[in-house]
């Protein structure tokens, strides 16, 4: 008899809940510090998880939570493009 699978659990950065890994956006930062939504999940890089809902995205904005999951700073613009990317995926 096999164990029951595992869901993998990511939590959100804006909210901090956990949630599956599957009904989360990824925002991946890549070797050369390109910062963008994954929503295939596999990119290389470093992985910030984010619930798949509008006032996640925007507390991501307003408090800037991507400049503290990069250790980096995260221009304007980049907070502006995921908003975009994820506004057009819905």
């Amino acid at each position: 008899m096999s164990a029951p699978k595992k869901i993998p659990l990511r939590t959100c950065i804006a909210c901090r809940e956990e949630k599956p890994k599957r009904e989360m956006l990824r925002v991946v930062k890549n070797a050369e510090g390109e910062i963008r939504l994954d929503f295939s999940g596999k990119l290389p890089g470093r992985g910030a998880y984010l619930c798949n809902s509008e006032a996640c995205v925007k507390k991501l904005r307003k408090y800037r939570l991507l400049n503290r999951a990069f250790s980096m700073e995260v221009s304007e613009a980049v907070y502006a493009a995921v908003e975009e990317e994820f506004c057009r995926e819905k």
